[in-house]
């Protein structure tokens, strides 16, 4: 018996239904079916895909997360299955942003779709944020000053990649880099452009099949109170060329 096998067999109990009736819903015969749910044989991707639509958890859940522990009910399920995101609520069943820490950072690439990783973290409530599902991330670098490393970026989560827009800010949990906040400059067909709001550091692209999650920036924590410095010569320097490199290819488009 596997993990997945293990799944398998108890979101078909808890639904009451036969291996027939549910191999039959797949389109398959009990035959094929029974070595799934045994262990004995995995099944292929557009079997995993029926049976994540057909019992309603995403393919990794159903891969690494012991279901059998958790209620289902308290997981936020997004449009066609495409993943379930794991949820906090309080007592009365109120929205708790959950405060992912810097010495999480790593771990959060792994555990974002883990409610026991979720549930291990710290919760606060801020009620003016308004509905969504929210969750604060650390600030790491100068790329998008004035936040620093004491800054917390409070984002809402993202459901469809078509509410983004250019030049609004997001906190994008990617395959490569983990936890990063940009700006996004441009979408493309297959990818999209992010910038830093710091000069000296150039945009890059990152693929849309690698990333992971995506929260809007709505509010932001910071601990430090000191009055803004003003820019260096150095970074005067960069902003100035960066408008007249811009200046110079509108000119020549």
């Amino acid at each position: 018996m596997s993990l997945f096998s293990d799944n398998l067999r108890y979101l078909r109990e808890t639904r009451r239904e036969s291996q027939q009736q549910t191999a039959e819903s797949f389109g398959i015969k009990r035959g094929r079916y029974e070595p799934y749910e045994s262990g004995k044989v995995e099944p292929p991707y557009d079997i995993l895909k029926k049976i994540s639509l057909h019992f309603g958890i995403s393919i990794d859940l159903l891969l690494s997360v012991d279901v059998r522990k958790y209620d289902l009910s308290q997981l936020l399920l997004l449009d066609d299955n495409r993943i379930v995101l794991p949820i906090t609520v309080d007592a009365n069943g109120n929205d708790l942003i959950e405060i992912v820490p810097h010495k999480a950072r790593a771990g959060y690439l792994t555990g974002y779709a883990d409610p026991e990783f979720i549930a291990n973290l710290q919760q606060i409530a801020l009620p003016f944020l308004g509905p969504g599902k929210h969750r604060a991330f650390p600030v790491g670098g100068d790329s998008m000053p004035p936040h620093d490393d004491k800054s917390f970026i409070v984002g809402r989560y993202v459901e469809n990649l078509g509410e983004i827009r250019k030049d609004k800010t997001y906190i994008l949990i990617t395959a490569n880099e983990g936890i990063t906040y940009k700006r996004l400059a441009e979408k493309h067909g297959d990818a999209i452009t992010v910038e830093p709001d710091n000069v000296i550091y150039s945009p890059y692209q990152i693929k849309l099949s690698d990333i992971l999650e995506i929260w809007e920036y709505v509010a932001h924590i910071g601990r430090d109170d000191r009055k803004a410095e003003a820019p260096t010569d150095v970074y005067g320097m960069f902003a100035d060329l960066k408008r007249e490199i811009g200046s110079l290819r509108q000119q020549l488009g």
